[in-house]
């Protein structure tokens, strides 16, 4: 069991008000709230060693490279990579897919094939889109059903010689579902395409272990796991890693330039060009430790106490339809009260202290297939309490009173 009370006074943001009342935060599917020693890791770089890596002899760019590569070491461990050097930093998510996207433009022809899922986020869909468009290449996507799961058997026929790649969410953002990707990741190998995973809702909730997947490709972003923005993680098998091309050109990622020819740098450096950020990449190790201090399997043990309460709580509201009720799923409701437009919910229970996100969640094909223009969706975190749902559930009933 965790100790809620100690967990929340780790988080000095959950003491504050907002609008007059006490901050309800259920917007952890966009961006998680951040521990004392976080913040306080960031601020100490910055005090003490900060310095641009790889590059200075000097002792505080000896003392930042590292500390950079002692993060790239435990996130290595983390995710349960091989190599420390086929663990790439970025800027997020949104960085790895466009790294991996872009380096397929060498590798794709006319009449190739891109399987995506039709729960994916924008992220996993529009990077693809503009790869096809260069190429050639056609995509074709893994449709879901009502209940927000993928249709497996309709991935089954989807597959062939033709496939390339698969990228699909471990976790879908908008409705909470977890996908099926081990078995994916077998299907896809077994006609010998390559795979990538969208870990960005995944790694909050659960410990990614790479090497069991046997997935060519997994990222996400250090800010939903507690990190700093700006920050994320492509894992990419070695083989593939040496494959791909460079997403960037421009200082650190190269062995030798010259005006007739320039020669890349060995792995990681080759997909790391320029500047980083250094506190963010080091402080993004801080996070992972904090959370692995709680315990993966005690996080996903209390959120899952978390959405039953939370689902059965809603449940009691006249007129509300929870969307994605998927059998397996993580700490997401999504959900519509008949007759009324979700912003104007989201607008009213922020006058509360609560914050949700309402809309279509950058997930606007999951929209379209249900058919509405968004819905609200309050994610929960392991920092999180019944307590508070019980303050937003009452806060929904208001609004829908003021509403009908």
């Amino acid at each position: 069991m965790l100790d809620i009370n100690k967990i929340r006074a780790d988080f000095p943001i959950l003491t504050q008000k907002v609008n007059g009342k006490p901050l309800v935060y259920f917007d952890n599917g966009a961006t998680s709230q951040k521990p004392k020693v976080v913040i306080d890791a960031i601020t100490k770089y910055y005090e003490e060693i900060n310095a641009n890596i790889h590059r200075g002899v000097h002792t505080l760019s000896q003392l930042a490279t590292d500390a950079y590569e002692v993060s790239r070491g435990k996130i290595q461990s983390h995710i349960n990579a091989k190599f420390p050097y086929e663990v790439i930093f970025t800027s997020g998510t949104t960085h790895g897919i466009n790294a991996v996207a872009n380096g397929f433009t060498s590798i794709l022809k006319e009449g190739d094939e891109v399987l995506v899922s039709a729960l994916e986020h924008h992220s996993n869909i529009v990077p693809w889109q503009m790869l096809c468009e260069k190429t050639g290449a056609i995509l074709k996507v893994i449709p879901m059903n009502t209940e927000g799961e993928l249709i497996v058997s309709e991935f089954d026929k989807l597959l062939s010689e033709k496939t390339k790649i698969v990228t699909v969410n471990h976790i879908s953002n908008a409705l909470g579902t977890l996908n099926p990707v081990k078995y994916i990741i077998d299907k896809a190998h077994q006609v010998g395409a390559a795979i990538l995973i969208d870990g960005a809702q995944a790694v909050p909730h659960l410990k990614p272990d790479v090497q069991d997947l046997d997935c060519d490709f997994y990222v996400f972003s250090g800010h939903k796991i507690c990190g700093p923005t700006g920050t994320g993680i492509l894992y990419g098998k070695e083989e593939w890693l040496r494959k791909l091309p460079p997403y960037q050109g421009g200082g650190e990622m190269i062995a030798t330039v010259s005006f007739e020819k320039t020669t890349y740098a060995d792995l990681p450096h080759k997909f790391e060009a320029g500047t980083p950020n250094i506190a963010g990449g080091i402080v993004l190790g801080t996070a992972i430790d904090y959370l692995n201090e709680i315990g993966f399997e005690n996080i996903a043990a209390y959120e899952h106490e978390l959405l039953e309460y939370g689902t059965k709580r809603l449940l009691e509201i006249d007129g509300l339809k929870i969307y994605g009720t998927a059998k397996e799923k993580t700490s997401v409701i999504s959900f519509n009260i008949e007759g009324i437009h979700p912003y104007d919910i989201g607008t009213i229970i922020d006058k509360l202290g609560i914050a949700v996100r309402t809309g279509h969640h950058c997930a606007q094909p999951i929209m379209d297939f249900y058919k509405i223009p968004g819905t609200i969706r309050a994610s929960f975190a392991f920092y999180n309490s019944k307590e508070e749902i019980d303050i937003f559930v009452e806060a929904v009933k208001k609004a829908q009173m003021m509403l009908s």
